[in-house]
């Protein structure tokens, strides 16, 4: 498979609700407080390395989405999300990535 990035689906933040201990950070002081819905894969944008594409890979749009921090391919592994997230992993790009 080509390049993929990895995107949050992100819930609005509410009061209270903080992020995971060890959860990655995410650009902007806006969006600390901001926990994923779902975690998402996409295709890397079309000559843009590491920036996603229109579309996840489950076919919802990366517009509102924010993009995780870079994950390693050095070690195979290693999953494609950042483990703390793990059971907000999308099944369905999931599904895609494995196959």
């Amino acid at each position: 498979m080509s390049e993929i990035v990895v995107v949050y689906e992100l819930d609005q933040p509410a009061a209270g609700h903080a992020a995971p201990a060890g959860a990655p950070a995410s650009p902007g002081a806006a969006s600390a407080a901001r926990v994923p819905r779902r975690v998402h894969a996409a295709p890397a944008a079309p000559g843009r390395s590491g920036a996603a594409g229109p579309r996840t890979l489950c076919g919802k749009d990366t517009f509102a989405m924010e993009k995780a921090r870079r994950m390693s391919a050095e070690e195979p592994e290693t999953p494609w999300y950042p483990p703390e997230y793990a059971a907000r992993v999308c099944p369905d790009c999931a599904a895609v990535v494995e196959t």
